[in-house]
């Protein structure tokens, strides 16, 4: 084997999340659940025999050590000691400060497809253990299933999800995550909940009858964000209006309302499409685009590792 194309990163939802305290080191302690959803970057892998990293950036003026990418191949290269190297292109189509996770996803299926291109043959827990130095939410990309998360997010344990599609909004706004956590009106001291209480707020949500599905739990970040940028607000508040129970993913600016069918997430997106599409802040627009996506039952690699 001396390539692989078009290797799948999916987006992730939080479908909550709770700050339920805070390390010494200054690191948040969080409670949530990951979902991974079928919006997705895609990278090619070419063999190069004399263990050069080189990696075509599709993020302009993206320097070779600040790219989560050639970070993650690096450090499989020193962690095993291989020899070889890559030539690396990606396409993005998640949109970056979005909480979609996009640069972990990157890392995550950069460390996982190197793994079979270079026939390093780590196990997943290897590979997680690799991945979280580069960030907290890369491992949950390895592991490869929904996952309730604690700890910095590194403490993951399966979790139940039911079928469901998203429409998943841009507001023209992005949000850099470092300002969130450091802001003095975060609520850093939500109650613990367990797996058992998600599995039953998921039994109990109420459904609307544009389809819409009600959240328990909440998103600590999303009045911190709200507060501070009022595209992303705004863009809250015109989804609500037309009829979706929506909300923040992550730190970043994303939205996203749940839906119980494929086919009421299409209606509503269309109708937001035409709704948002004149609304303005400042002049400028409140939405960028918005996705229908299907919550997916695994990482799409899940299957190129062993346990």
């Amino acid at each position: 084997m001396s390539t692989l194309y078009d290797v799948p990163a999916p987006a992730k939802l939080n479908l909550f999340l709770h700050v339920v305290g805070r390390r010494s080191d200054g690191y948040h302690l969080l409670q949530t659940v990951f979902r991974f959803i079928d919006l997705n970057d895609y990278l090619d892998f070419d063999l190069r025999h004399d263990g050069i990293i080189d990696c075509v950036s599709p993020v302009p003026g993206l320097a070779p050590q600040d790219d989560l990418v050639v970070r993650a191949a690096q450090a499989l290269q020193r962690a095993t000691g291989t020899h070889l190297g890559v030539r690396i292109q990606y396409r993005k189509h998640i949109p970056s400060g979005g909480g979609l996770g996009g640069g972990s996803s990157d890392a995550a299926s950069t460390l996982i497809a190197l793994n079979r291109l270079w026939n390093t043959g780590l196990s997943r827990a290897e590979l997680m253990r690799l991945a979280l130095p580069l960030g907290a939410d890369v491992p949950v990309f390895i592991y490869g299933q929904p996952a309730f998360a604690e700890g910095i997010g590194e403490l993951l344990s399966p979790a139940p999800v039911l079928p469901r599609t998203y429409v998943v909004v841009q507001p023209a706004q992005s949000v850099p995550t470092a300002g969130i956590f450091s802001d003095p009106n975060l609520t850093r001291d939500t109650k613990c909940t367990t797996i058992a209480v998600f599995a039953d707020w998921q039994k109990l949500s109420a459904v609307n009858k544009a389809g819409s599905v009600e959240f328990f739990g909440q998103n600590n970040l999303q009045p911190v964000v709200f507060a501070r940028y009022p595209v992303v607000a705004k863009a809250h508040a015109l989804m609500q209006a037309e009829g979706a129970y929506a909300r923040m993913t992550g730190s970043g600016s994303c939205l996203f309302a749940e839906f119980v069918t494929a086919a009421q997430a299409a209606a509503y997106q269309q109708k937001i499409v035409v709704k948002i599409a004149g609304y303005q802040h400042d002049n400028a627009p409140v939405v960028n685009q918005a996705w229908v996506c299907q919550g997916l039952v695994n990482h799409p690699l899940r299957s190129w590792l062993s346990n």
